[in-house]
């Protein structure tokens, strides 16, 4: 609600501060994650010296001075393929997986590396588990993202209330888990900036 509400007031104030627009919609993410960040601890109640908007004017402008941006080429990311918030409850779900879980959905989404050089790493790191471990392992982990995940934000940003893999036929826990894999892969791309 609130990134809907606020959001081009947002966009505008960092498109007219950032000469090119691949670098404002980069800055517009990192932006709209330090503001869902911050969030838990703003206190709006009466009396408070702020507004919510003039609250995320301050942040908007404290971003603009601090961050620096990268060269347009070295961006990878792009609003049209995530938006901001779904990106925060993705990395936030992420965080909340074990961290061999992690490891294994960063190896594979951001590395793309098969299960055999994953499998290959784990044992170097002592963790012995063979390639079709690992894709099990894999499968699991991307289940625990999905469990993590908020519903209504699955709903949002999936088009449906996501029901957990174990109560889905064998075709569509296939296609579930392959938008869980882009879901992952872009809140590992942004996480790794």
């Amino acid at each position: 609600m609130i990134f809907c509400r606020y959001s081009p007031i947002v966009h505008t104030l960092i498109k007219h501060s950032v000469r090119s627009p691949v670098q404002a919609d980069y800055l517009f993410a990192i932006t709209w994650r330090h503001i869902f960040n911050e969030l838990g601890g703003l206190d709006l109640r009466d009396g408070a010296p702020t507004t919510l908007q003039n609250w995320l004017i301050n942040m908007t402008a404290a971003c603009i001075n601090r961050v620096e941006l990268p060269p347009v080429e070295s961006i990878q990311s792009s609003l049209q393929a995530t938006s901001p918030p779904l990106g925060c409850y993705l990395e936030r779900s992420l965080d909340q997986l074990e961290p061999t879980q992690r490891l294994i959905i960063l190896m594979a989404q951001t590395f793309h590396w098969s299960e055999t050089r994953i499998s290959a790493y784990l044992q170097a790191e002592g963790e012995f588990l063979s390639p079709s471990e690992v894709k099990q392992a894999l499968a699991k982990a991307y289940q625990q993202l999905e469990r993590v995940l908020p519903e209504d934000i699955s709903e949002i940003y999936l088009g449906r209330l996501a029901p957990h893999s174990e109560d889905l036929e064998e075709s569509d826990r296939d296609e579930q888990d392959e938008n869980l894999l882009d879901l992952a892969a872009l809140g590992l791309e942004q996480r790794s900036r």
